[in-house]
């Protein structure tokens, strides 16, 4: 049995049905769910009190039952920046995606509620994003792609870039980046420094250019 310490969870979600089954799911997956919250002002409650490695959150929730639940994952984010948050959402909208993210897109995903039912993609992105990385439902990253975009730096990547970047911004590794396009890992190490020379983002940048790279790449 391992000693390493669980995965701390708090889920937001007002449906009781929907509120059980992902906290079963997180359970049978060896992720701890020490709070629930049913509105969204509970939810930053809970997530004040027990400080948790990630926030699970509806993006529709109480009180107002518009678009609560990303509001409270946004204040989350800001008052209590070491914790994860992952929004869940039945849209598709970019939108929410770019409020979520803001100027950083370190510990949070955005998924669909249909990605509960892949279990192995979603306890994955859960994981990801309480390890401080990123993960973007692929449905939605492929809707950002297709919208028109301003002139500049991103028309210099080629098609094989914009492939790698897209599975950047839903939070793949190397290795899984060349799994999904059959290449590869240097081929993909080859394709992101490319991308990196191409949006100016200099070594000095550190570890994070992979994030500013989406991030560039979503406002865009």
């Amino acid at each position: 049995m391992s000693s390493e310490a669980p995965i701390r969870v708090v889920v937001g979600e007002d449906q009781p049905l929907m509120r059980e089954g992902i906290v079963r799911v997180l359970e049978d997956a060896g992720l701890e769910v020490v709070g629930v919250a049913a509105d969204a002002e509970d939810l930053i409650r809970k997530a004040r009190a027990h400080c948790p490695d990630i926030v699970i959150t509806d993006i529709q929730m109480p009180p107002d039952s518009t678009d609560d639940g990303l509001r409270a994952a946004q204040q989350i984010r800001t008052s209590q920046p070491g914790v994860g948050v992952v929004v869940l959402s039945q849209f598709l909208e970019d939108r929410y995606v770019l409020d979520l993210v803001g100027d950083r897109a370190e510990g949070v995903g955005y998924l669909l509620k249909d990605r509960i039912g892949e279990l192995t993609l979603f306890i994955n992105a859960i994981r990801r994003v309480a390890a401080g990385g990123a993960a973007l439902d692929p449905q939605v990253v492929q809707r950002m792609v297709g919208r028109q975009r301003q002139a500049g730096p991103l028309d210099t990547l080629t098609p094989r870039d914009r492939e790698v970047l897209v599975l950047m911004a839903e939070g793949k590794s190397n290795a899984g980046i060349a799994e999904s396009l059959t290449v590869t890992v240097p081929a993909v190490e080859r394709h992101i420094t490319a991308i990196f020379d191409k949006l100016d983002l200099k070594p000095e940048s550190g570890d994070h250019r992979r994030v500013l790279a989406v991030l560039q790449y979503l406002r865009r």
